[in-house]
């Protein structure tokens, strides 16, 4: 059973960090594209960050330069660094998995964290 577990999501100041996390399980975590997706209220799931199993990260434009993205393997865990928050990055935060082989891909989710931006 896959299951992808998100925690650290909460209230925070504009300004302020908060660190995100996911812990898989029932994947062979080093072989998937993982990243970290956003939903506010009334709008499109988006892309944050991702990052591959070769390390290549890529991030929305809107995150550049105060979000990071990183994985460890071993752990099999996925984290998100978020610095100078904005009340436009509340929004659930959602964890991904993603794997594309010939003739099937694989495609997870996690439940989601709340992060609320507010003072």
């Amino acid at each position: 059973q896959v299951q992808l577990v998100e925690s650290g999501g909460g209230l925070v100041q504009p300004g302020g960090s908060l660190r995100l996390s996911c812990a898989a399980s029932g994947i062979p975590f080093g072989f998937y594209t993982m990243g970290w997706y956003r939903q506010a209220p009334g709008k499109q799931r988006e892309l944050v960050a991702s990052i591959t199993s070769g390390g290549t990260t890529n991030k929305a434009d809107s995150v550049k330069g105060r979000f990071t993205i990183s994985r460890d393997n071993a752990k099999s865990t996925l984290s998100l660094q978020m610095s100078s928050l904005t009340p436009e990055d509340s929004a659930v935060y959602y964890c991904n998995a993603y794997r594309r082989m010939v003739l099937k891909e694989y495609d997870y989710w996690g439940q989601g964290t709340q992060v609320t931006v507010s003072s």
